[in-house]
């Protein structure tokens, strides 16, 4: 019997910073839980694939993984191309239990890792009354993912922005400059634009080119390696091992 391998799941880019930040994320996971065996595969564009690292897993002897999809909603990507990826794989190797994790939004941490961003790009809490917030995300047509969106940015007005508005950089209207331009029209002072992606790439590069073009006073980093993106992805790890209807702490 082996201890559980967590793989991380993303899903790729042919921007050589993305897999960057994804490996990055993974190694300050493993500096959070040593022993803990942390891999990462992906869905496309970089190596290693998802089912080639499942088959070196088995290989080797492992028994039990828990596959985590670095995503932040529930969307095509978890609800399908994931599980189709984890199905095929079950029937090549019937002796690797594999147990798909939860997508990592919505959750507080990912909200403390956004204000960690936007403190770190100038924002202070004495900032906020007068500032909007431009929510930035990824973009989908899945309506769950959208109304996902949607409750963060209300939960986040809640904490002292003067306005909160979702955008997204592909899939939806309106996107980032449309919204830093609409806060201007209605008289907000500053607007502070926040990626709520977890590596760069092609959409979070479209975000801040819209953040630019609309003369934004502040844009946040992407999410990355941040210490409270690496305690949720172990969170989510921790919760697939417990099995249904029973407590992390029974």
């Amino acid at each position: 019997m082996t201890h559980p391998t967590l793989l991380v799941i993303a899903h790729g880019s042919r921007d050589p910073r993305h897999a960057a930040t994804v490996h990055a994320l993974t190694e300050r996971v493993r500096a959070e839980r040593p022993g803990l065996r942390v891999e990462t595969a992906f869905l496309e564009f970089n190596a290693p694939s998802v089912p080639r690292v499942l088959e070196r897993l088995a290989g080797e002897g492992a028994d039990e993984v828990v596959a985590l999809p670095l995503l932040l909603t529930r969307a095509f990507h978890a609800k399908t191309d994931i599980p189709s990826v984890l199905r095929e794989a079950r029937a090549r190797l019937p002796r690797l239990h594999i147990r798909q994790a939860d997508v990592l939004g919505p959750s507080p941490l990912l909200n403390a890792t956004l204000g960690r961003r936007l403190r770190e790009a100038g924002v202070r809490p004495g900032d906020l009354p007068r500032t909007g917030l431009v929510l930035a995300s990824a973009g989908s047509s899945d309506p769950e993912a959208i109304a996902v969106i949607a409750e963060i940015a209300r939960e986040l007005r809640h904490t002292g922005w003067c306005a909160v508005r979702p955008a997204f950089a592909s899939a939806l209207l309106p996107r980032t400059e449309d919204v830093v331009r609409e806060l201007r029209a209605e008289g907000v002072e500053r607007v502070a634009v926040a990626p709520y992606v977890i590596a760069p790439g092609r959409l979070p590069d479209r975000i801040a080119a819209g953040a630019e073009a609309a003369g934004a006073d502040v844009l946040a980093d992407v999410l990355g390696p941040a210490p409270e993106l690496a305690q949720l992805l172990l969170d989510r790890f921790d919760e697939a091992r417990v099995p249904v209807g029973a407590s992390l702490s029974a």
